[in-house]
């Protein structure tokens, strides 16, 4: 019982040690880039920009209220609401890694008394929750109404979520835990779907928890299985529902000459009554496993359902509407993302591939074989175009310098170093997906959270040797870096100890608990590396995207407050 008051009460300090920080350094008005359109959408509850953040907007709204009509103080409450979630992800960070560390106890270390364990334990968890707190991503996005944050926060609690569920598992009524997780993963899609990506590992811990037989085999199908669930969250449920509704009511008023939204309302009133049926028949006949499967569906859509404001909001025709998704299909094409198009992520052309000569028959069959986009008109919905893909010469697989628009074409040949003229190959491709998506668009941003920073400056730098605008600060003072940068205010040299510290506890943690070491490098891989391979950003990023990165540094966290306790094991059998 005192562990479990000790256990909460610095939970809450990590709260109030962020809640203060960020509040001190909160941002007094708008930002550049999205957070003026945010905020604007949180005030007036408008739309914004694709595939909508209603949620979030809900929240803010709730938080410029907060101003008592001064709309000039409109954005200092919408960021403070940013931060006060902002602090929220801390505290679940900390209850997460002192979850870890527990387990980590229990199976390295017997020599050690209870009181001792108890302050390894907490220290761990103080020291990662406060080194992210205080990382250079997390502190920006916290101060400034933007999604990043909250999002962190969804993730933050599912993960805090599954180690409660794995903790009680063998409780009755424990599952509710996993009942809790799909609905705050259904919220978090009005937020933003950076959340999904946690699947895989909460599904690793379900089948480690529950699995009947757990060796290399069977743990990677229950990770195959964490993907699957993701695929069909991501694209079944998000997309392919919408997408049902929107035919549903191309019939209803195409065909049976009915008004605009009968026919999607009459889907979703099948589809609530077929999971409502499937619920109580798994009741009826005792079929524990359904129940579960579709309590979960349920509590996702119910969280999703907030994307019901969409629609809403966009009827209302505010000011800022974009794309004014107030029917079916506009809000299928909104959620979709069709205004940014498409990026090649197996299969597709190089930078330079010219499109293949077509016969005249031949273009008309691929343009005939796209899928029709329809719009609404006056009393039914009418084709407006089709969307095909455009066929290429010279495709590779893993394309990933694909972009022929603008001064991308020349921006691959100057970063790969190749000739006017010179084709590119699958060797160049490669090279470009490790020295640009990977480390310009990645690494260098976990360096400058866990290893150090020399300015503010965007873009690339040579001062270290190594493009970046990193440093550990062990070498600056003899290489005589110029006044400007030592005495900068931005000058943060971390001597690299955050990053030492969290390849410890990893270390330890691998060494002594493997099966919940590949949890968090699961949590650490599918929010870092795998979103850079699935995104397949093309170059000349307008600012740095950082931020997309936030949640593979949460997991990070993680290992350095694991580091402690490899630490004090350490010193222990060394002293």
């Amino acid at each position: 019982m005192q562990y479990n008051r000790l256990n909460n009460l610095l939970g809450w300090l990590c709260f109030v040690i962020a809640a203060t920080t960020y509040y001190l350094t909160l941002e007094p008005s708008v930002s550049f880039w999205d957070c003026g359109e945010f905020i604007s959408c949180a005030f007036r509850l408008q739309v914004s920009h694709q595939p909508g953040y209603p949620l979030f907007a809900m929240i803010e709204k709730a938080f410029s209220l907060l101003s008592f009509g001064n709309n000039a103080k409109v954005p200092f409450y919408t960021n403070f609401g940013t931060a006060i979630t902002s602090s929220a992800t801390v505290m679940f960070l900390f209850w997460t890694i002192t979850a870890f560390a527990k387990k980590l106890m229990v199976k390295s270390i017997d020599t050690v008394d209870e009181s001792t364990r108890t302050i390894w334990i907490m220290g761990a968890g103080l020291v990662g929750a406060l080194a992210f707190a205080f990382s250079d991503t997390f502190w920006f996005s916290a101060v400034e109404t933007i999604v990043w944050s909250t999002s962190t926060l969804c993730t933050a609690v599912v993960f805090w979520g599954i180690l409660k569920w794995d903790s009680h598992a063998d409780e009755p009524g424990a599952d509710r835990w996993i009942v809790f997780i799909a609905y705050v993963m259904g919220l978090s899609v009005g937020i933003h779907l950076l959340n999904l990506v946690t699947i895989p590992a909460i599904a690793l811990v379900f089948y480690l928890r529950r699995g009947k037989v757990v060796d290399g085999l069977n743990t990677i199908k229950a990770i195959l299985v964490g993907v699957g669930i993701l695929l069909f969250v991501q694209f079944g449920i998000i997309q392919y529902t919408v997408k049902f509704a929107a035919y549903f009511d191309l019939f209803f008023v195409n065909t049976l000459k009915m008004g605009f939204g009968t026919g999607s309302f009459m889907f979703f009133a099948l589809l609530i009554g077929s999971i409502v049926y499937i619920i109580f028949y798994s009741i009826r006949n005792n079929k524990p496993t359904l129940n579960l499967a579709f309590l979960c569906l349920s509590f996702i859509y119910l969280g999703y359902s907030s994307f019901a404001y969409i629609p809403i909001r966009a009827s209302a025709n505010p000011n800022l509407n974009n794309t004014d998704p107030n029917n079916a299909f506009a809000l299928l094409s909104y959620l979709n993302r069709d205004q940014y198009g498409d990026r090649p992520l197996i299969y597709g052309q190089y930078f330079d591939s010219p499109q293949k000569e077509l016969s005249a028959d031949e273009a008309a069959d691929v343009k005939n074989s796209g899928s029709i986009v329809y719009r609404k008109g006056k009393t039914q919905y009418e084709q407006a175009s089709r969307k095909y893909s455009i066929p290429y010469e010279n495709n590779t697989l893993l394309p990933r310098i694909y972009d022929q628009e603008g001064d991308h074409p020349q921006f691959y040949r100057d970063w790969l170093q190749m000739r006017e003229g010179q084709h590119p190959t699958q060797v160049d491709n490669i090279k470009f997906l490790f020295s640009w998506q990977i480390y310009q668009m990645y690494i260098r941003y976990f360096l400058w959270n866990y290893v150090g920073r020399y300015n503010d400056m965007d873009g690339q730098s040579n001062l270290t040797g190594i493009d970046g605008n990193w440093t550990t600060g062990f070498f600056d003072k003899g290489r005589q870096l110029p006044k400007s940068i030592m005495e900068n205010k931005n000058y943060a040299p971390l001597f690299a100890l955050p990053l030492i510290l969290g390849l410890l506890g990893a270390y330890h943690q691998i060494t002594h608990n493997r099966r919940y070491a590949l949890v968090v490098a699961l949590l650490f891989f599918f929010t870092g590396l795998a979103i850079i391979l699935y995104v397949n950003q093309p170059p000349l990023q307008p600012r740095e995207r950082d931020y997309s990165y936030v949640s593979s540094f949460y997991a990070f966290a993680i290992w350095i407050g694991l580091g402690v306790i490899g630490l004090a094991d350490l010193l222990r059998k060394r002293l």
